[in-house]
């Protein structure tokens, strides 16, 4: 596994596995599967409904807590310091772990300056080992990062072969954030799967596309969270430590950047107007 330090000195695993749209009814058998595979990474959120699944797995691993990095995500209902306070608790205890080792903004609507100073306060806490957001736009992360009081160590956006977010990279280094991906098979739109450039450099190292696409993020120094309900499936996304891409490579991966969303953009009225729905 490789890792990459945080900017508070927490490591974190370069590549975890995620369970965002996996059943309840199957998410500890999933999350019990990734153990087994090797993964020690966990990405979960409030909003999955599947946070008490990943504490059950978490509990029966009879792995120490210190080896896991659980994330987990406040959503836009529970924003604001108070509701965020409290949600905090409850996912705590859904977890069964007396510490986060991530907690981030899911979204950046309603008040999530409230949310953040909460997360603040469970940090100095020790409640949570690191904090950061998710799907924050360059110009409202600069915005939080200038006066916050602790600086964000993770944005979780989408990242894929097809929107390589190289901007946005570039802010957060500047900010001192890490980038991690959802979504970063695309969740195979695009034709990505059968993407003749991911394909044949597979071929040339004996990688499936899908090992191709998590290795190019992982040498740009992205971290990954793939999902996936079969084990031989998480047994090959785990599998991308042993092979390296090279300039070429990288140069014609980087090549297929549209520059745009495969999903929705926060900065559609539409778009907003709907998570405005939720917290209406």
């Amino acid at each position: 596994m490789e890792y990459v330090t945080l900017n508070n000195g927490v490591k974190m695993p370069m590549l975890g596995y995620g369970v965002y749209q996996v059943d309840p009814a199957e998410c500890e058998r999933c999350v019990s599967d990734a153990f087994s595979v090797g993964y020690r990474s966990i990405d979960t959120a409030q909003a999955y409904n599947n946070e008490e699944c990943v504490g059950r797995a978490i509990a029966k691993s009879g792995i120490p807590r210190e080896e896991l990095f659980i994330t987990t995500k406040i959503w836009i209902t529970n924003a604001g310091y108070e509701k965020a306070k409290a949600s905090i608790e409850e996912s705590l205890s859904k977890l069964k772990s007396d510490y986060i080792d991530l907690l981030l903004i899911h979204q950046p609507f309603s008040d999530y300056y409230g949310t953040y100073r909460a997360m603040e306060e469970a940090y100095k806490a020790g409640k949570v080992r690191a904090i950061g957001v998710s799907n924050f736009y360059p110009d409202r992360f600069i915005d939080l990062a200038t006066f916050c009081e602790i600086k964000p160590t993770v944005n979780q956006v989408e990242t894929h072969v097809f929107q390589q977010q190289k901007k946005a990279h570039e802010i957060l280094k500047k900010y001192g954030a890490q980038i991690e991906s959802w979504g970063p098979f695309a969740e195979g739109r695009n034709g990505m799967f059968q993407n003749k450039t991911l394909r044949e450099i597979g071929k040339a190292h004996e990688k499936s596309v899908a090992q191709t696409a998590l290795r190019f993020l992982i040498q740009n120094g992205v971290v990954v969270i793939p999902k996936s309900v079969h084990k031989e499936r998480m047994e090959e996304n785990f599998q991308v430590f042993d092979f390296t891409l090279s300039d070429e490579e990288m140069k014609q991966i980087s090549a297929l950047d549209r520059e745009d969303s495969c999903f929705f953009s926060h900065y559609d009225p539409a778009t907003v107007e709907w998570f405005m729905g939720l917290v209406k």
